[in-house]
């Protein structure tokens, strides 16, 4: 022990009395105070802060204690509470296309001008997703994709049906900027079937009449299919309806 008061720089002395001394009052009374503080801060499920435990000492328990000794108390046993992230505001995402459309939601031939948006559903079995292609020139519904994420892969099958079923040769495709319409596999798929890309403005109230337009198909979900599989019935201003039946969250779904 003399050698480590040496190296300490303490005397032996003094360590032998501070280790004979008795608990101090402030230590006896912040040893309880510590215990009702690690109460309050489990029965808040751990989420209360500094702050909130302070109120509940002060107001609730008329405790007289001072927030930085609850601070301090707290930061040396390992105690701390829930704090919400700092919102950030994120970079909107560029046009990967420019747009070709002005807000001239009007075609004269069919396969001219393409419209494509996401809509969300609630089911029994969560939150499925659709995506469609609309022709403005019928109001019809040309492609569409059913799924439960909102991956690129959905927009992309709804682009592959449109293509396959229509054969369009320099159609314009109009969407909004979108993480699925501005990836790298959407703009591949659209440079290799020939089409237009076509982005609108952000927060611009003119520019959302492509939403109205590609979302004015009607969508409805009976969850009395067979096997216990939801039908989809997906109807287009202007005619057609067409019958979609397969279970929420599959890619596969016949038509």
């Amino acid at each position: 022990m003399a050698v480590t008061c040496r190296v300490l720089g303490v005397s032996t002395s003094g360590y032998y009395e501070w280790a004979r001394r008795p608990p101090s009052k402030r230590d006896v009374e912040d040893a309880y105070l510590l215990d009702v503080i690690i109460e309050v801060h489990a029965a808040a499920r751990a989420t209360y802060g500094v702050r909130r435990v302070h109120a509940e000492l002060v107001l609730g328990r008329s405790h007289q204690v001072g927030r930085r000794r609850i601070a301090k108390l707290m930061r040396c046993h390992g105690l701390s509470g829930v704090h919400r992230r700092r919102w950030r505001h994120q970079q909107r995402s560029e046009a990967t296309w420019p747009d070709h459309v002005q807000r001239q939601f009007t075609a004269e031939h069919p396969d001219r001008l393409w419209v494509t948006d996401i809509t969300q559903h609630r089911t029994s079995e969560g939150w499925v997703y659709c995506a469609a292609v609309l022709d403005v020139y019928s109001r019809r519904v040309v492609g569409w994709s059913i799924a439960d994420h909102l991956r690129t892969e959905l927009v992309v099958d709804a682009l592959e049906m449109a293509r396959l079923r229509r054969k369009p040769v320099g159609t314009i495709l109009h969407s909004d900027r979108g993480t699925q319409y501005t990836s790298w596999l959407f703009g591949h798929r659209l440079r290799e079937a020939g089409l237009l890309g076509s982005m609108g403005k952000v927060a611009c109230a003119y520019d959302c009449e492509h939403r109205v337009c590609a979302t004015t198909w009607g969508l409805t979900l009976v969850t009395t299919g067979p096997a216990g599989c939801p039908r989809v019935d997906v109807s287009a201003p202007g005619g057609g309806v067409h019958l979609a039946a397969g279970r929420v969250g599959s890619d596969l779904i016949g038509a």
